[in-house]
């Protein structure tokens, strides 16, 4: 898939440019551009550096949407072997915006679930954009049930806009189907780790982003609500989106620094779409880590634990 320049990566692409066309005209011909070139290359990786190590928090949001950008089922080929893909949710039917099966990460067995977005208008519509219906969220505590009851930990990889927010998701009670998970993965007995990998929207990504261990891609955000649908509420217009994206604390910096989240995974430069591989190396590392340090805790220790970290949430220090 050729990769689309995000509006403020379009220097960085007009330079790429002038690089690559200067070394093709020169190509086969008694020219000596190598000084030209080296002096071109070295404003490249310099431009490349500043821009990408003071992204802004609405420049994190475009690059957590690039169309190329590695999805769940991505990671899951990438870092899991053995997968295989459970079905239904047992009340209505199933949901192909929630995948999730079992699997083998690094040697130990699991359980994964996440939101898997599409990357052409088939897919798309085939997977809803990542926006899951009721029941893909009843779907994915069956299987984190399912873990429960085997003794198997739960990676849930999110990645979404949103819950499904149409008529027949309200038909089917999709509020009820996401509060319902609150409380069932408050309680359940087995170690979880969350990924956020792109988007990370709403009650859509908490409805299984209830975990010991909540981490983030570098260039992922996690928020209450898009920051289009919060410049639309506060400025009335979308167009004051970048504005509400800096007010928001959406990026993972900001959500370690506040303890929201628990560690940040880095990215290759530019974003994970520009290197999937490593990515999902780094992703993988990030998660048996952090599972091997919860699987040695009992089932007691692992509830406290996650009870006292959202209870934490939100409380005020100093006077």
């Amino acid at each position: 898939m050729k990769l689309v320049a995000l509006e403020f990566e379009k220097p960085i692409v007009e330079l790429q440019n002038q690089l690559d066309d200067l070394l093709r005209t020169s190509a086969g011909q008694e020219l000596d551009v190598s000084a030209e070139a080296s002096v071109i290359a070295a404003k490249l990786e310099e431009l490349r550096a500043s821009t990408y190590r003071n992204l802004t928090a609405w420049q994190r949001v475009q690059i957590s949407r690039h169309p190329a950008r590695p999805f769940m089922l991505d990671y899951v080929d990438r870092c899991f072997t053995d997968f295989v893909e459970l079905h239904g949710d047992r009340h209505l039917g199933d949901d192909n915006a929630m995948p999730g099966g079992l699997a083998t990460l690094g040697g130990i067995k699991c359980v994964v679930v996440g939101h898997q977005k599409g990357r052409d208008t088939k897919e798309n519509l085939k997977r809803n954009f990542g926006s899951a219906h009721p029941e893909g969220y009843r779907k994915a505590l069956r299987l984190m049930r399912l873990a429960e009851k085997f003794h198997l930990p739960v990676v849930a990889l999110i990645d979404t806009p949103g819950a499904f927010p149409g008529i027949e998701a309200e038909e089917r009670n999709i509020a009820e189907a996401i509060a319902f998970n609150l409380r069932e993965m408050m309680r359940l007995a087995t170690p979880v780790v969350a990924v956020v990998l792109g988007e990370g929207g709403s009650g859509g990504a908490l409805g299984i982003g209830v975990a010991d261990r909540v981490l983030m891609m570098e260039n992922a955000y996690y928020s209450v609500i898009s920051p289009e649908g919060c410049a639309a509420i506060l400025w009335k217009h979308r167009q004051h989106a970048p504005e509400a994206a800096a007010a928001m604390q959406i990026t993972g910096a900001e959500l370690k620094n506040i303890g929201v989240v628990d560690e940040v995974i880095p990215e290759p430069v530019g974003g994970a779409h520009h290197d999937h591989a490593v990515a999902a190396g780094a992703l993988q590392e990030a998660v048996v880590r952090h599972l091997r340090e919860l699987l040695p805790l009992t089932p007691a220790e692992l509830l406290a634990g996650r009870y006292a970290k959202f209870r934490k949430f939100g409380t005020l220090t100093g006077e």
